[in-house]
């Protein structure tokens, strides 16, 4: 657990370097790359783009609001398994930019890798209940307390690319169901202390190296 928690913390190191460098570039250009790469809704050349749109952004204020929920959204949600985080955060950007894609004004372009961003806080939120592991159900409502303002992201706002968000959520919902551990190993019929719920947190701390 401790081994893949460190490939975790990596993987996001390296996906904020990808979308500063990106940004870099995007800035140098005048956000050319924003117009051109972004997701233009109902245009059929541009489906493809719903990949290229997270990566890119429309201002310095813009990736700097998403890069810290996305690091720590993105490192709980990638700390069990990096195999099985890359796998959610291609089905988010799917279903997410797809979203967008249909339910965005005709020719609007959005891009931004905030409706990621509500993935992983979808998927966080309920991964534990699918997973039953006690430490990540508690992570859960710890996140779902500590960033409930994240919910306002869902409604409709005029300058804001809810739909992505609103999408983005979904996605990581769903994805807590298709994602969840189908096959866990059948252990020896615990004694009545390891069923209580101590013992169960005891075992999940364990886990983690705590």
């Amino acid at each position: 657990m401790i081994a893949e928690a460190r490939k975790a913390f990596w993987v996001m190191v390296g996906f904020l370097a990808v979308i500063w460098m990106t940004q870099v570039l995007n800035w140098a250009s005048g956000y050319a790359l924003s117009y051109e790469y972004g997701r233009r809704a109902w245009d059929l050349e541009s489906l493809p783009d719903i990949v290229s749109a997270p990566f890119l952004h429309w201002s310095w204020e813009h990736i700097q609001s998403n890069s810290g929920p996305l690091f720590i959204f993105g490192f709980l949600s990638a700390y069990r398994g990096v195999a099985k985080f890359f796998g959610v955060t291609g089905f988010i950007i799917v279903v997410s930019g797809l979203g967008s894609w249909f339910t965005s004004a005709p020719n609007s372009v959005s891009a931004g890798v905030s409706g990621v961003v509500f993935g992983y806080f979808g998927y966080v939120l309920v991964r534990g209940a699918f997973d039953r592991h006690l430490i990540d159900i508690v992570v859960g409502v710890v996140m779902a307390l500590s960033f409930s303002y994240q919910f306002a992201g869902l409604l409709p706002q005029e300058r804001i690319g809810w739909q992505a968000h609103m999408f983005g959520f979904l996605a990581g919902l769903v994805g807590g169901w298709l994602f969840r551990d189908r096959a866990r190993p059948r252990a020896a019929r615990p004694s009545p202390q390891q069923q209580s719920p101590r013992a169960d947190l005891h075992k999940e701390l364990d886990d983690l190296g705590l």
